[in-house]
């Protein structure tokens, strides 16, 4: 029992000795995903009609075969245009950056007439690996304990769950959001625990990953502020005020890329969106929503779109695109009509606001399939390997706007101990971490209402894929600081042996 108990201990401090809680975390994640994603018969996420703002002006194109039915399966391959392209870019957003360097490897390594949608998920999935070792070394450097391991194992089954890397092996931008969004996060907290002389190189990444993130989808736009605020912590970092100049000015970039982001989505987008914006919000959660346009100075009849998004069906009772549509409707309604209006109907607009609760926490698109033709799967077959973590939190989380509100609070309580701590004993660990936990709670109050007031219910799925992934965050972050004794005061020695 001596020998085995020697033994035992000897092979614990050798795997601790060469296998870091960071290097544990990428290989667990590469063994329990990677064959799932890139190994026939792969996975991913179909086409819900969205992929052609991607694809068509950076030079890629379907296959007739899978044009018809492409909500139903994934379509793993695409031909790459051989002529000059005629299609303009009608999105900008940093997304096309990683479909390019994706095209450019797949022209290099496998064909220049046929892409690949691996190669797209394969350069997502090492980023992401980068992005989880960052992540997982912010929350358990210096210590390479038992409890270290186990906050390891956490991150990926947390930030490794399928349902959000199904997301890869597709055209959707969020992809590019969620990894740049790790990053930022990482790189906030690494330069908080003072583990590395050199913060330059982090703040770099930080701002980079930030300006990556808000440009990567026009939903995004809004979240600018709240990285404004999680900037400004930069101000309580000793010796900030010779580099104030250069925090004001990483702010306003981050503001102005805000900005031009939301400047730069064409009017026919806003048209769609505010359409949708009536029919699925503004008419919805109302029993007499006839009588309510009607006293905001739009025709009753107009009720009769409730439900109907873009592209409605052959026959509808109203046409978006007819003219009386457009004089009577269209062109009454602005984002000043849709807060107006909403100010008057306060509890329909809470009542929204709880529709999108219900739906904030499912991450995996229900209307599309999951799986390729040739697997043999049904249509719009939805795949559940590894995704205990999306579904227990999409089962458990609360469906009321107002718990988003009450945990804020009490997040905030819990992390301002640490802050006060921190400002007495004169360091910034706790001072920077809570600006931070500022400015994801932001994310969780303030999406569902841009969601809500720009686009109505409509694919809420993906309009509030930020707010699952804030949420994950703070408890990742709250639970490892508790395990570390470091969620009230700075980190200490003492405390992490004790």
């Amino acid at each position: 029992m001596i020998w085995l108990r020697n033994s035992y201990w000897r092979g614990l401090n050798w795997f601790k000795r060469h296998v870091s809680p960071a290097a544990l975390a990428v290989l667990l994640c590469m063994l329990i995903a990677g064959p799932y994603l890139f190994f026939a018969p792969i996975h991913g996420y179909a086409d819900n009609g969205d992929f052609w703002r991607a694809i068509y002006p950076n030079g890629i194109y379907p296959f007739k075969q899978t044009r018809s039915g492409y909500f139903s399966y994934i379509a793993p391959r695409y031909h790459i245009m051989q002529y000059y392209n005629a299609n303009k870019m009608l999105v900008y957003s940093s997304q096309t950056l990683f479909i390019r360097f994706a095209v450019l490897l797949n022209q290099l390594f496998y064909s220049k007439t046929i892409f690949d949608i691996r190669f797209l998920g394969g350069l997502y999935f090492a980023l992401f690996l980068g992005a989880l070792y960052m992540l997982t070394v912010a929350l358990t450097t210096p210590q390479r304990r038992l409890r270290s391991y186990l906050i390891a194992i956490m991150v990926v089954v947390v930030f490794g769950d399928t349902a959000l890397m199904l997301y890869f092996n597709s055209f959707f931008a969020e992809p590019v959001g969620y990894i740049a969004l790790l990053y930022a996060v990482a790189a906030w907290l690494l330069v908080s625990r003072k583990h590395y002389r050199r913060k330059w190189p982090l703040l770099l990444t930080y701002l980079l990953s930030v300006l990556i993130f808000i440009t990567s989808k026009q939903q995004n736009a809004p979240i600018a502020l709240s990285f404004m605020l999680v900037t400004a912590g930069l101000f309580l970092l000793p010796g900030a005020r010779k580099r104030s100049g250069l925090i004001v000015a990483a702010i306003a970039v981050i503001g102005l890329s805000g900005v031009v982001t939301y400047a730069l989505i064409p009017q026919s987008f806003n048209d769609i969106n505010m359409y949708q914006t009536f029919t699925t919000g503004v008419l919805q959660e109302n029993r007499a929503p006839g009588k309510a346009i009607d006293r905001s100075g739009i025709d009753r009849q107009y009720a009769l779109m409730r439900d109907q998004q873009y592209n409605p069906p052959t026959y509808a009772p109203v046409l978006p695109s007819g003219k009386a549509t457009s004089k009577h409707l269209t062109s009454k309604l602005s984002m000043a009509w849709v807060l107006q209006y909403y100010a008057r109907h306060l509890h329909q607009f809470v009542e929204l606001l709880n529709v999108a609760t219900k739906n904030a926490m499912r991450v995996q698109p229900t209307m599309v399939g999951d799986y390729t033709r040739a697997s043999g799967a049904k249509p719009l077959q939805q795949a559940h390997y590894f995704t205990a973590s999306s579904l227990l939190f999409s089962t458990f989380y609360p469906r009321k706007f107002t718990f988003g509100i009450m945990m804020s609070i009490a997040l905030i309580m819990v992390f301002s101990v640490g802050m006060y701590a921190d400002i007495k004993t004169g360091t910034s660990e706790g001072q920077l971490r809570f600006f931070l936990i500022l400015g994801l709670l932001s994310i969780i109050i303030f999406v569902p209402v841009v969601s809500i007031v720009g686009d109505g219910t409509a694919d809420l799925a993906k309009h509030l894929f930020n707010v699952p992934i804030a949420v994950y965050l703070l408890l990742v972050i709250m639970i490892a600081d508790s395990l570390n004794g470091r969620l009230w005061h700075a980190y200490r020695e003492e405390a992490a042996d004790s």
